[in-house]
């Protein structure tokens, strides 16, 4: 490392990136709102919505991976943009996922400040949520293998709960735990299995969507991966399976055991499946599994938007402090940056009007789909420029599957669900005006970032010829 201290340390092991990879689409959305996703489309309307989104992850996360292991960087899709497509795109892109990160913080602490109310309800949310941040920040401060050991902990946490569930429902369905069998009646009582039909799997589209974001994180954590040539194809290929067995299986299982008219989000489906299993303490075990997974949404979104910050002011489309390293490889300013609007956008929700809190999170959720859109945007215009230049596709360490159709499905699909954010919103008895500007509000956010980025410095799309597909281990 140079006496600069501006350089990151590849101390991400394989077991981590393969656990960053998993935990990233393993949390509340599985947790807390697969009960509210059965009971709003039913076990095939659940199953239907998201096996689509996992077919879109998939292909996103493949072209991901092309890109992460021949330029492996930790600004990853926002630098890609920059470099393949248009520096104004790569400047939106960047800060859009910066601010979607620095807000998930806020939103996790003031869920696990909820949670805690559980053990302790007469203690002030605020100090558990102080307390988490605290962690947070440390594991961040101490350096990226820190940040990838807790996470490998935090999601091993995850996996085991998921995987004890899905033995404990097939064992219940077949009659070998708790009482009867259960078979799969519970999926065609009332209208099920597809209550609601098509608006309703359309509605959980979008629930399924956030469901799965973190999964890119994969991409950023590259720039700090040993030998990523050959630990990001591996969890990338895994990725596919764990979307199969863990969201399809507990969708699955789910279905089986919890009638969908009696599920929802004020208790865990998988507590419900648990005391039903005669399993002691199932609500107490559950609050404390779902705690973890807080935490780890926290310490990824610190991780995500530090590193992102870092790597933008490397390349000036940030304030240059950003850019500087303590001894660790830790861009210690950009994680106090980070902390500091987690920190403001944590308070706004707390003792301000709430509305604003609501619009953050909106916002939030949306920039994680516009990071999706340029994910699909920069594999299509990297490919187009490799082969441009006249380079050979064996050169290649990772390929992604059924190129260019993979990234186009997985643009279009990102499309729908962004366009399809205020659906919900419109309403028989009228239109939820406010709703409908919070669904939307992510985009003019991008769009003003883009736009100013552009006017300022006057880019221009880059050509094929001129794209840089040169890597350099300074870039990282």
């Amino acid at each position: 490392m140079d006496e600069q201290n501006n350089e990151l340390k590849r101390g991400l092991k394989a077991r981590h990136l393969n656990m960053i990879a998993l935990g990233g689409s393993i949390g509340t959305g599985i947790f807390l709102a697969m009960g509210d996703t059965l009971n709003q489309a039913g076990p095939g309307g659940a199953l239907v919505a998201y096996t689509l989104v996992g077919i879109m992850v998939y292909f996103l996360i493949t072209s991901l991976g092309e890109m992460a292991t021949y330029m492996p960087i930790s600004g990853s899709f926002s630098t890609y943009a920059n470099k393949f497509i248009d520096p104004a795109l790569g400047f939106a892109l960047g800060w859009n996922y910066w601010y979607n990160w620095a807000i998930t913080i806020a939103a996790e602490m003031v869920a696990g400040s909820l949670i805690m109310k559980y053990w302790f309800p007469n203690v002030n949310g605020f100090f558990w949520s102080i307390i988490f941040l605290i962690i947070i920040v440390g594991l961040n401060v101490l350096s990226s293998k820190a940040y990838g050991e807790t996470e490998y902990w935090f999601a091993g946490i995850k996996v085991v709960t998921v995987l004890v569930f899905l033995a404990i429902g097939v064992l219940m369905i077949l009659g070998i735990m708790g009482g009867s069998s259960v078979g799969f009646h519970n999926y065609f009582i009332a209208d099920g299995p597809f209550h609601g039909g098509i608006k309703s799997i359309f509605a959980i589209f979008l629930i399924a969507g956030f469901s799965f974001q973190g999964t890119e994180l994969i991409g950023v954590a590259a720039g700090e991966s040993e030998n990523p040539e050959k630990t990001i194809p591996k969890a990338i290929k895994s990725i596919f399976w764990r979307i199969i067995i863990f969201y399809l299986g507990t969708i699955i299982v789910l279905g089986a055991i919890i009638p969908f008219t009696e599920a929802g989000v004020s208790t865990s489906p998988f507590t419900m499946v648990f005391e039903r299993a005669g399993i002691a303490g199932a609500a107490s075990l559950m609050n404390a599994i779902i705690l973890t997974s807080v935490l780890s949404a926290g310490n990824s979104g610190m991780y995500a938007s530090s590193r992102m910050l870092f790597s933008m002011a490397k390349e000036g489309m940030a304030p240059q402090m950003f850019a500087k390293t303590n001894k660790r490889g830790v861009p210690v300013n950009a994680v106090i940056a980070t902390t500091i609007i987690a920190s403001a956008c944590f308070l706004t929700g707390m003792f301000a009007e709430s509305t604003v809190y609501v619009w953050l999170i909106a916002a939030s959720g949306l920039a994680g789909f516009i990071a999706w859109v340029g994910i699909a945007l920069c594999h299509y215009r990297f490919r187009k420029a490799f082969i441009y230049q006249g380079k050979n596709l064996k050169d290649l360490k990772y390929k992604a599957l059924f190129y260019p159709f993979g990234p186009i499905l997985a643009l279009l699909m990102c499309l729908i669900i962004i366009i399809g954010q205020g659906y919900s919103c419109i309403k028989p008895d009228g239109i939820d005006w406010q709703g409908l500007i919070a669904s939307y509000i992510g985009i003019p956010l991008f769009i003003g970032l883009y736009v100013g980025y552009k006017i300022k410095h006057k880019t221009k799309v880059v050509p094929l010829d001129d794209v840089d597909l040169v890597f350099s281990e300074n870039n990282i």
